[in-house]
């Protein structure tokens, strides 16, 4: 519930932090740095311009680095561009997202208002990959063959768990051990693309877990089951989504059984679940390719196929090498797709002697968290 505007006013919010107000349609987005005694924080207000009341929302992700400052300009009905002061731009842009797919599905899952912190990303970035089958159809075989054969393209997402390590688990490598509490607290803001409890502990793939392999250059693998996938599908990250399946549900269980590794019961229960996988594997527009793995080569060269599809670099060159992605910018203005910025005050020993264009005609979700697909350009010298 809002709160009538005459108890929270604009003004009001100016004498206790620095802050941005941003129009978009019938309201305005208060965005400003606390200086409460205890903690600095970003907080966030919005005004409903018809009702004059104020709405404190849910925030999620992970915040920008509190500078003194920011500049914030509306890009659409979804994100208000944010760009932070006194810090280098490849550092300094940021989205609050306010009815993005992913607020949305927020906002229905949490029953409030909601809005979600975005990092802004130079360059498009590789698609994950998301592979899923049943256990036993050998994409596990697969995903290691494509790891071998392109050390340098592609990296493995490395899941969460509250279970303890087992014997030789290395944390950060198999797994990333964690508390309950800590990524059940992670899981409510938003920062897991899927989880799900399993003989009572919880497992899940972390946004982070995915930039961190993206931020290197490199293709994200994820495996997961179909209900994660189903999950990652649901959110903002583009993704393409693989399903392996077995030649016949005869050849499944003749594999299952090959592998001697599994008690009667245990073999019944992983058919159970590939009868149940191989059924939601059909699912309209869950999965973009289904591979059958008759012949492992085969399939292997299909995989690598369609993997490798879309490769393309991930940075802008030319940014990178003039060094202004060390200076600090600021809005001035927006014509259509474009941002203009312009250098702060004695940026120019960081190579930030022009103005600059944001192209953000090319923006693509990464996982909720990035915003990808940032294209800048000098415009004129000073």
């Amino acid at each position: 519930m809002g709160e009538e505007a005459v108890e929270f006013s604009v003004e009001k919010v100016a004498e206790d932090c620095k802050q941005s107000t941003v129009d978009v349609g019938d309201r305005t987005y208060v965005i400003g740095r606390s200086d409460d005694d205890s903690k600095s924080s970003i907080i966030i207000k919005i005004l409903e311009k018809l009702t004059q009341t104020w709405v404190v929302p849910t925030v999620l992700g992970t915040q920008p680095t509190l500078t003194e400052s920011q500049s914030a300009i509306p890009v659409n009905d979804e994100k208000i561009l944010i760009i932070e002061k006194g810090v280098p731009l490849n550092e300094s842009i940021w989205f609050l997202e306010i009815d993005t797919p992913f607020v949305k599905q927020q906002r229905k899952i949490k029953g409030t208002e909601v809005v979600s912190w975005s990092k802004g990303v130079i360059g498009v970035g590789q698609k994950p990959v998301v592979i899923s089958g049943p256990s036993g159809v050998g994409k596990g075989t697969l995903i290691a063959k494509l790891m071998k054969d392109y050390p340098s393209k592609f990296g493995f997402s490395v899941s969460h768990t509250t279970r303890s390590p087992r014997e030789k688990e290395i944390d950060g490598v198999h797994y990333h051990f964690t508390e309950r509490s800590k990524i059940e607290k992670d899981i409510s803001e938003g920062k897991f693309l899927e989880f799900a409890h399993v003989h009572g502990n919880i497992y899940g793939t972390s946004i982070e877990a995915v930039e961190s392999v993206t931020d290197e250059g490199k293709r994200c693998i994820l495996d997961i089951d179909v209900q994660g996938a189903r999950s990652v599908r649901a959110s903002s990250l583009e993704a393409i989504f693989i399903f392996v399946c077995p030649p016949s549900f005869e050849e499944l269980e003749k594999r299952l059984r090959a592998r001697g590794t599994e008690t009667e019961e245990q073999i019944q229960k992983r058919l159970r679940n590939a009868r149940a996988e191989l059924d939601q594997s059909n699912s309209p527009g869950l999965f973009d390719h289904l591979l059958v793995n008759d012949d492992l080569e085969t399939c292997y060269e299909n995989l690598k196929l369609l993997s490798l599809d879309d490769d393309q670099e991930d940075s802008d060159d030319l940014f990178i090498k003039d060094g202004k992605q060390t200076a600090s910018f600021c809005i001035v203005s927006k014509h259509d797709s474009e941002i203009l910025l312009q250098p702060e005050p004695n940026e120019a020993k960081n190579g930030a002697t022009s103005l600059l264009a944001l192209d953000l005609s090319s923006l693509s979700g990464g996982a909720p968290g990035r915003t990808r697909g940032l294209k800048i350009r000098s415009i004129n010298s000073f």
